[in-house]
């Protein structure tokens, strides 16, 4: 097992803790594969009743995969970039599938990857710390690791709004949408993971009688009339003419976030959102999900992005020309597709 995931028992709990707080615990394939063992451990054993997810110090949740290594990755040996994929999908679809419940611990950055690991929980605590995003149109990508399946439920035109800009939303707000099912002051985290490992079966109890009786103000509510008229479209061009339309300064706002982004990614992720609530299960996301990342990590904006965001932190990508959505829908060749667990 890695350094950079502990896991153990505790009580009738088995703890994950992610570990790399330099990175602000941003996945990599050992934590991915040593999730991925503990939780295979633990299904069959009686012992543990549940699952928490949470981080062992630092700053973050999770701020996604380790999209640097796999950008570097994708020159050298595009094979090893899409095999941290492969796996993670297995992860995810692991944890959507899993027969005991999961508490993920949303306490701070919760972005990417981070989404990935607890969208998929029974319980998924926000904090005043937790800052929840899918910002993979940054890096000329498009939000996955269910992404598609968790946004596309959101209510009225949230999941087109969230994929294109990236946004940030509070711990309060992902309570608000129901991304998060509770909201808890950080400083009594402990202290509900101790009575959940003590006594299982009050998991939900325990987090109701921890949560704030009533959370803070959730400001994006203020905005889902506007959301929902500037993003009815499902074409890129359409939602910028009508942000470009209104007089509110948020959207022109928004409109500038989207024009930074990577065009192409923007236009898969629309793409993905009518596609995804068509697939009948969870497996059939994944492996939608899988063929498109194969299709993007091998498109320039994704080096590109990474380049400019995360390495030359010049902020000045330099985007392809549009390019047709169509192409990375195409399915892959049934020896490369993906496969669960």
């Amino acid at each position: 097992m890695s350094d950079t995931i502990r896991a153990y028992r505790d009580g009738a709990a088995g703890r994950l803790r992610l570990n790399r707080p330099k990175a602000l615990h941003a996945l990599d394939l050992s934590m991915v594969d040593g999730m991925t063992r503990a939780l295979l451990d633990w299904r069959e054993d009686p012992e543990v009743r549940i699952v928490l997810i949470d981080h062992a110090e630092g700053r973050g949740f999770c701020a996604g995969g380790d999209v640097v290594t796999i950008a570097n990755a994708v020159a050298d040996d595009e094979a090893a970039a899409r095999r941290f994929f492969f796996q993670e999908y297995r992860l995810n679809h692991l944890m959507y599938t899993y027969p005991k419940p999961g508490v993920a611990f949303m306490d701070g950055v919760t972005m990417g990857g981070g989404v990935g690991i607890s969208c998929p929980c029974r319980y998924r605590v926000a904090t005043e710390r937790t800052v929840f995003a899918m910002p993979e149109t940054t890096i000329g990508i498009f939000p996955d690791v269910g992404g598609g399946r968790y946004l596309s439920r959101l209510r009225g035109r949230l999941a087109q709004y969230l994929a294109l800009t990236g946004a940030r939303l509070s711990g309060a707000e992902c309570k608000a949408l129901r991304l998060a099912t509770h909201y808890i002051p950080s400083d009594r985290l402990d202290e509900a993971k101790e009575r959940i490992a003590a006594d299982p079966f009050r998991a939900e109890a325990i987090l109701d009688e921890c949560s704030d009786l009533i959370a803070p103000e959730a400001p994006i509510l203020k905005r889902l009339q506007l959301i929902d008229r500037c993003f009815a479209a499902d074409d890129l061009e359409s939602i910028l003419a009508c942000l470009d339309a209104e007089e509110d300064p948020w959207a022109a706002e928004t409109a500038a976030t989207i024009r930074a982004k990577s065009p192409t990614a923007c236009a898969v992720s629309l793409r993905m959102l009518i596609e995804s609530p068509k697939q009948p299960h969870f497996v059939d996301e994944m492996r939608m999900e899988y063929g498109l990342m194969v299709r993007m990590i091998s498109f320039p904006d994704f080096r590109e992005g990474v380049r400019a965001l995360l390495i030359d932190k010049d902020g000045a990508p330099d985007w392809q020309p549009p390019a047709d959505p169509d192409r990375f829908f195409e399915p892959l060749p049934p020896e490369q597709a993906w496969s669960p667990l």
